[in-house]
């Protein structure tokens, strides 16, 4: 079961949660170009290994603290949900089981937010 994050609810859980840990999977020049506020950067390609690191390597490369496997709003988004879906498929092989969409990705932020 997937759960996908809408527009606004992410909107919300920007502007409200301490605990959202929101994951970019696109490639560095798609994020050069813009980014959803909050998120951290790890692209799908690295994202099984990212999601393997132990948590002090995991702080370290990333900047954030490693999710728990049941972390409570931990959402993956790409430009149009696609990879984000792939990455989320990784990580609950990795027992990530919250794991959430953002199926709009970075198209809709980026049509809704200008």
């Amino acid at each position: 079961m997937t759960n996908p994050v809408t527009y606004e609810e992410l909107k919300a859980l920007l502007g409200r949660s301490k605990d959202l840990i929101l994951i970019d999977v696109r490639e560095n020049d798609e994020v050069n170009r813009g980014r959803i506020p909050r998120s951290t950067h790890i692209p799908l390609g690295t994202i099984e290994a990212a999601f393997k690191m132990n948590p002090e390597d995991f702080q370290a490369t990333y900047g954030i603290p490693k999710p728990a496997l049941d972390a409570p709003e931990l959402v993956f988004y790409c430009r149009s949900g696609k990879r984000s879906a792939e990455a989320i498929g990784k990580a609950r092989e990795l027992g990530y089981v919250t794991a959430r969409n953002y199926t709009g990705s970075y198209l809709d932020w980026s049509r809704r937010e200008g």
